[in-house]
């Protein structure tokens, strides 16, 4: 990954990891947590791919695993945060802009029940049966619930900021002076198609005033003699 999105990455990871310990952690809403932290990492994957995606789900699930009040075996969320953000750029838009609000929507309902299913059921492979006893139907239709309502105002944020630090100005000058390069090269190409033809045209004109004026002085002579 370049180093500006890395350090972008890092900071809404971060930051959104605080908001939801200290904040949505605290509301004690009824079933699930609304997720800060999937939504970011799908904002990202829909701008930096399956490959990006996979590494900032990875990175901040580790992230979530390790952090305080984290009472789960490290490196669970970031299994499930792994797989979500590859599978969630895998539907990465091919220009990079959202035609409407229908596909990332879908995309966070997939993702919150999937990584709902996914933690609870690598849970059930290392014992923790938490779930269970809470009710896996009433956490997949909360989780699903809170997070549709929050991710119109995370989402297009975080997509926002990732295709702005992913605009390099020293990429924009790089394209911007080849763009000129190849501008002025096609107006120098066309330049001298046009000039070289006026000046081949300019030349046989004159080849065909010398012609002219060589004739007229053998008609002249000949007269003469």
């Amino acid at each position: 990954m370049r180093v500006n999105r890395i350090l972008l990455s890092s900071a809404l990871v971060v930051v959104a990891l605080v908001l939801q310990v200290s904040i949505l952690a605290r509301l004690h809403l009824p079933g699930a947590v609304p997720d800060l932290l999937l939504l970011t990492v799908l904002g990202l994957a829909l701008v930096y791919g399956h490959v990006g995606g996979a590494l900032v789900g990875f990175g901040a699930g580790l992230l979530a695993d390790l952090a305080p009040p984290a009472d789960h075996a490290a490196g669970r969320y970031a299994l499930v945060l792994c797989v979500i953000g590859y599978l969630a750029g895998l539907v990465k838009p091919e220009t990079g802009r959202l035609k409407s609000a229908t596909g990332p929507l879908a995309v966070v309902v997939a993702a919150a029940i999937g990584s709902t299913l996914l933690y609870a059921g690598v849970g059930a492979l290392v014992g923790d049966t938490a779930a269970r006893h809470v009710g896996l139907p009433s956490l997949l239709f909360t989780a699903a619930l809170y997070d549709v309502l929050l991710a119109p105002f995370v989402v297009p944020g975080i997509m926002a900021l990732a295709r702005r630090a992913d605009n390099d100005p020293l990429a924009e000058t790089g394209s911007a002076a080849q763009s000129t390069d190849i501008s002025s090269g096609w107006l120098a190409s066309g330049t001298g198609l046009r000039i070289g033809g006026q000046r081949g045209a300019l030349g046989s004109l004159k080849t065909k005033t010398r012609t002219r004026t060589a004739r007229a002085g053998r008609i002249k002579g000949v007269k003469r003699l």
